[in-house]
């Protein structure tokens, strides 16, 4: 069953707006509607743009992306918190259901921890060949 058909049809159960978080079509389809003014455009220009800082500095090396990252992943994890901008409060003003948000976000890290595992780990292989076949001891051994 493809991917879209999928989200168009959860995008509402019992009340609640489900959708995968890293859908950029369900974003784009939740600003267009004509319900959405001032404050819920607000809220949901905030959840949109947390979600972005999550999924592009997930495995940021330098220490912006990390901050950026890192403040998205705590703001997505922190639970009753009741303050106007919370991500608990914003799902509960868009009819979002916030437990499934986090989980497609955990889930889409970890999928993405375990390629990026894989990925590091043959490039410092490629790394090391490299420099076994640069090193001078190398040339002579295989000259001599």
């Amino acid at each position: 069953m493809p991917r879209k058909f999928i989200s168009e049809q959860s995008l509402v159960t019992d009340r609640w707006i489900s959708f995968d978080p890293l859908d950029d079509e369900i974003i784009s389809k939740l600003f267009k509607k004509d319900i959405r003014e001032g404050e819920e455009k607000l809220m949901l220009a905030v959840l949109a743009d947390a979600i972005d800082d999550f999924k592009k500095h997930a495995f940021s090396k330098d220490q912006r992306g990390q901050k950026l990252f890192q403040e998205a992943e705590e703001w997505f994890l922190e639970k009753d918190d009741d303050q106007l901008f919370s991500f608990e409060y914003i799902c509960t003003s868009l009819q979002l259901h916030p437990d499934y948000i986090r989980r497609g976000l955990l889930a889409w890290k970890q999928s993405k921890l375990k390629t990026h595992s894989v990925e590091s780990h043959r490039e410092g292989r490629r790394k090391l060949a490299k420099t076994r076949i640069k090193h001078p001891s190398m040339r002579l051994s295989r000259t001599g």
